[in-house]
């Protein structure tokens, strides 16, 4: 029998308009990756009121897909994920990390295109744009101290969640990273956000994940910040043998068995569980829920 962590969740994304919304057209990421580490068991994305096509594949960066579009005017939208996933915590037993030079080094030695690539993951990204103040904080927690990549990831992810307040109103989903970083306020999305940025500015491979958190904590532990809606962390790129490790700087740990993950990009912009384009007028609502429950199966 596996060990890990088998969780049923429920993710319900809805849309209401004043007045019927006419050519929808909208990419649903909502589907969680099967990935090693992680397995999708059962699951299904579904769409109220049926669409009028869908499209069903996988984005550049290997998350799945699904593309509908309704070609009558609709006044409310529903998208659904029910399902079961498997998920075990990563093992990083050691440091294998190079130090920032060495990164470099292999930074530049390295010529892969894949999705995987850590190139890109480096640069600017439709909402992570560099600024001297990212660099500048990195500095000031790094402290010129001789560390390697992984240690330097993970002393900015902690520094980032001892400096910022969990705040759901203090930004919106539309908030640039150096807006919350200078009021040091915000959620998950944020704080993985300016995490991105302060890497990338001192020459590290970061990126987004987007997914779940369990909701309900072990017996005796706190409960974790975000876990009622779709939470976000990041990704490192920790050299060609140590590879890619995944941090929660909201929540000042590694990736575990309670994060499962959806969607990998550079930003929000790649990963967002419903991205796309309608004609209408008039104001509208939504809403967003999310229940991630343990359940005592192991596949």
């Amino acid at each position: 029998m596996a060990e890990g962590s088998t969780y049923d969740i429920n993710l319900r994304i809805g849309y209401h308009y004043d007045h019927p919304a006419a050519s929808n057209r909208a990419i649903l990421r909502m589907l969680p990756l099967t990935r090693p580490g992680q397995r999708l068991i059962t699951g299904l994305v579904s769409a109220t009121p049926n669409p009028d096509y869908r499209r069903d594949g996988f984005d550049f960066f290997d998350n799945p897909m699904t593309e509908i579009t309704f070609d009558r005017p609709v006044e409310h939208m529903e998208f659904l994920f029910a399902g079961r996933v498997w998920v075990r915590a990563a093992v990083v037993a050691l440091d294998l990390s190079p130090d920032a030079a060495g990164l470099a080094a292999e930074l530049a030695a390295t010529q892969d295109v894949s999705p995987a690539s850590p190139q890109n993951f480096l640069g600017a990204s439709p909402r992570v744009a560099p600024a001297p103040e990212f660099a500048e904080f990195a500095r000031s927690v790094l402290g010129g101290q001789a560390l390697s990549v992984q240690q330097s990831a993970t002393a900015i992810c902690n520094a980032l969640h001892a400096e910022f307040e969990f705040d759901p109103t203090a930004t919106d989903v539309t908030t640039p990273p150096l807006e919350a970083f200078r009021k040091r306020r915000g959620v998950c999305q944020d704080i993985s956000h300016v995490a991105i940025a302060v890497l990338r500015g001192i020459g590290v491979p970061a990126g987004y994940v987007s997914g779940f958190l369990r909701t309900l904590p072990p017996p005796g532990q706190a409960r974790l910040a975000g876990a009622d809606a779709m939470h976000a962390w990041v990704r490192v790129w920790c050299g060609s043998e140590a590879g890619w490790i995944e941090i929660d700087p909201t929540n000042a740990m590694l990736a575990g068995s309670d994060h499962v993950a959806v969607a990998i990009g550079r930003d929000y912009s790649d990963v967002a569980p419903v991205k796309g384009s309608m004609r209408s007028f008039g104001s509208h609502r939504t809403f967003h829920q999310v229940d991630v429950l343990p359940v005592a199966v192991t596949p």
